[in-house]
């Protein structure tokens, strides 16, 4: 399917590629369709660009690049997504949602309580709220470097 967006213009994306979220995202509860476009060659950041509406788009990355001891109790998302009992045997994947100022960069932050789950394998998706009080919405991912 050709899909028209604000960013990218028009891209083409296969059918099977277009992730569901029934509940769509906090926020945004009628979007959704999306699909995950890659922002440069090698960079750990991509686009979830909504189908729905051609001028949202979040930036999201793996979570474990930059918070190596994350955890993320999937049960929730397999039982949203209808998993149950395949969702030990079925890849799934997540993600954080990325916030980086436009006049500071560096001051990008991670929202580490609103995960993305996606199962490659259906294409669905959720957003869970975790409850783990260690983690912010706001999780700098960039280090602090010594004065």
């Amino acid at each position: 399917m050709k899909a028209e967006t604000t960013r990218f213009g028009t891209v083409e994306v296969p059918e099977e590629k277009v992730i569901a979220m029934p509940r769509g995202m906090l926020g945004f509860p009628d979007k959704k369709r999306f699909c995950i476009i890659p922002h440069k060659k090698d960079s750990p950041f991509f686009w979830f660009q909504s189908l729905d509406d051609p001028s949202l788009a979040f930036v999201i990355t793996n979570p474990w690049l930059f918070k190596p001891d994350y955890v993320v109790d999937m049960g929730p998302a397999i039982q949203e997504m209808g998993l149950n009992g395949q969702g030990e045997n079925m890849p799934l994947e997540c993600y954080v949602l990325v916030t980086i100022p436009k006049e500071a960069p560096e001051k990008m932050t991670a929202n580490l309580i609103g995960p993305l789950v996606i199962s490659p394998e259906t294409c669905q998706a959720v957003q869970i709220v975790l409850s783990n009080e260690a983690y912010s919405h706001k999780y700098s991912l960039v280090e602090k470097k010594a004065a």
